[in-house]
């Protein structure tokens, strides 16, 4: 089939300068929802209107799948879908979706082209309060005769409940000469999609209908109100998956999954924490509450206490984190490693056993195994213009508040004593500690920059 997403609108009611469709849900704009839905349908075409921020919206895309027609002065859907024909195989029906409605199953999506990929398929839902949408009008023997748009609907007609989506899918070969035949004798001076569905009943083309699961599934955003209450509804639906597999959720209200979250058996999360990108829960791991998790894989036994976060960095099994420590991009624990609170590791490999509990920086490092780094040690690894590693040895014993000078290498067995700069190799099993002496020297160059 053919997939046409329109993307288009302004979003005034947004008050916003980024596009409508680039405004964020779980994480990634609403418009990649949509052509992520699409993509599971295995589209032979795949195209995007777009109109208003049109170089902002293809820069988001981006992907080779998607091709893109420009809609310059907004006149309406049908206008919209016209601008896309040429770029449409005419042998396959086309499916029309829309970019600000996010929520669509695949589900519903295949309902529906059952119903109507060899006929004209409309995508219906019955609502309470149908204020402000286009009404499905049918005549006495239940068949579709026009769907009609509140404001220049009758009474009797804004009385009918059932509601029209906007998502339709059509045979292509005659809808290029449908679409030229729109009028835009309406409330709104537009070309109205809506209106080919009487040219397809004039061409003697039966006009279907399908149903969602939910109704949110067709709920769309013009406003940051409907943005967020979308949100709600996802972030919902997320918890209640995550529940259904098992995993345990201090409060299924109060977890925000903006990405993808895999969790193993008898996980459980408590509240406020939000995983962002990729993340993999091993089995058995425990998250404490308001920890922020963004492209990790945390193994088996792991426990995550409170306030901590982690980004692009992977810890072991059986470790234990925080509360309040950072892992930073290229942080990487062996397992029954240890990292407490007030501690950040960035671009380092602590081994199996390595423990730093309090208030440390380690940074461009590699510890190892059962190696304890004491309070308030840091690696003094930036020299003001380069970046440089530091490499302590299996079970050394850093005392609290030294300072490793980067580059240095520490051997295997090491002690150092407490308030100790270290800015020389050290061999295996010594005993290092400072002279009390100050010296200040008058022939120190800083380093520059390296050439790439």
């Amino acid at each position: 089939m053919n997939i046409v997403i329109l993307a288009a609108g302004m979003g005034k009611r947004m008050r916003s300068a980024l596009p409508k469709v680039l405004h964020s849900l779980a994480g990634q704009p609403l418009l990649s929802h949509v052509i992520d839905t699409a993509r599971t349908l295995a589209p032979t075409r795949l195209v995007v209107v777009v109109g208003h921020g049109a170089e902002q919206v293809r820069e988001a895309v981006g992907a080779p799948d998607v091709q893109f027609a420009a809609q310059d002065r907004q006149l309406g859907t049908g206008h919209a879908v016209q601008q896309a024909l040429p770029l449409l195989d005419p042998s396959v029906p086309t499916l029309v979706l829309y970019g600000d409605v996010p929520l669509t199953r695949t589900s519903t999506l295949k309902r529906l082209l059952a119903a109507g990929s060899e006929r004209y398929g409309v995508l219906t839902v019955t609502v309470d309060d149908p204020a402000g949408y286009g009404r499905i009008v049918r005549n006495a023997k239940g068949s579709v005769q026009k769907i009609i748009e509140q404001k220049d609907a009758t009474q009797d007609e804004l009385e009918i409940a059932e509601i029209n989506t906007g998502i339709i899918v059509t045979p292509t070969r005659q809808l290029a000469d449908w679409l030229a035949a729109l009028k835009n004798d309406n409330s709104q001076g537009e070309f109205y999609l809506t209106d080919v569905v009487e040219h397809a009943i004039d061409a003697g083309i039966e006009v279907v209908t399908a149903q969602p699961d939910a109704e949110w599934e067709t709920l769309g955003v013009n406003s940051k109100v409907q943005l967020a209450e979308l949100e709600r509804v996802h972030q919902r639906n997320v918890a209640y998956a995550l529940l259904e597999a098992g995993v345990t959720l201090a409060d299924p209200a109060r977890i925000d999954v903006r990405g993808s979250l895999e969790c193993g058996a008898d996980v459980s999360i408590d509240v406020n924490c939000v995983f962002e990108g990729r993340v993999t829960l091993g089995d058995n791991v425990s998250i404490g509450p308001n920890c922020v998790i963004r492209n990790a894989v945390i193994g088996a036994g792991t426990r995550v206490d409170a306030y901590t976060h982690i980004e692009d960095a992977t810890a072991g099994s059986k470790v234990v984190l925080g509360p309040y420590t950072r892992l930073r991009p290229g942080a990487a624990l062996g397992d029954e490693a240890h990292v407490g609170n007030f501690v950040e590791v960035k671009n380092a490999v602590l081994s199996r056993g390595a423990k730093a509990n309090h208030l440390t920086y380690i940074g461009d490092a590699d510890i190892g195994a059962r190696t304890n780094i004491g309070a308030g040690t840091i690696t003094c690894n930036y020299d003001g213009a380069n970046k440089h590693r530091t490499i302590i040895g299996d079970d050394v014993f850093v005392g609290s508040d030294t300072q490793l000078v980067a580059p240095v290498r520490v051997a295997n067995g090491v002690t150092i004593a407490a308030g100790t700069t270290v800015w020389k190799d050290v061999s295996e099993g010594k005993l290092v500690l400072n002279e009390k002496n100050q010296v200040s020297r008058t022939d120190y160059v800083r380093p520059t920059k390296k050439k790439s």
